[in-house]
């Protein structure tokens, strides 16, 4: 397993080693112990999730807030998806940045998203597979979210505007100088 760190604080792509041959491929997805030595952060997960989703899908930009935040780490099992972390910790040297990444079943990469962070995806490919370890429980209470298309934020999310299918919880999500990090 390789880390490579991202512009943001505390945010990194985590690249496995592949292992292949004739028979296919074999990579350790996630060693606990490996992943706090590389970064210096806890990697312990109690959740996770996984979601499906069609072609111009835009899920996003979700957050838990206070003491049910959560960490993830987030990779693409089937088809590709641009993933994008925003840094919401006021108090980071990169608050307000975003960075964003094709997470593909091809490249198998993988995206730490630190607590504090808001998070999303747009499905790039006919259909994806999303998969999601969290570091925290779920709770509605502690939902928060981000305009996925805040003029200050100024994501590209890599799709037509016509193209972007939303929830309608998405679509009236509060613009980022709105929110109450």
């Amino acid at each position: 397993m390789k880390i490579k760190e991202t512009p943001l604080k505390d945010c990194y792509i985590v690249e496995p080693t592949i292992f292949e041959d004739e028979r296919g491929y074999f990579f350790e997805k996630f060693n606990e112990k490996r992943f706090e030595e590389l970064t210096g952060m806890n990697g312990h997960f109690v959740q996770d999730n996984i979601s499906k989703s069609s072609y111009g899908v835009l899920r996003g930009l979700h957050l838990q807030k206070g003491e049910h935040a959560q960490a993830k780490l987030v990779s693409c099992l089937e088809g590709k998806v641009l993933d994008v972390a925003v840094d919401l910790r006021k108090d980071s040297p990169t608050f307000g940045q975003w960075f964003s990444i094709e997470l593909t079943e091809q490249n198998k990469l993988q995206l730490y998203v630190p607590r504090g962070f808001g998070h999303g995806f747009s499905v790039l490919s006919e259909t994806a597979v999303f998969s999601y370890k969290c570091d925290n429980f779920y709770n509605k209470e502690s939902e928060g979210s981000v305009l996925w298309n805040d003029t200050d934020l100024a994501i590209d999310w890599k799709l037509p505007p016509h193209d972007i299918i939303l929830s309608d919880k998405d679509k009236t999500s509060p613009a980022f100088k709105e929110n109450n990090f």
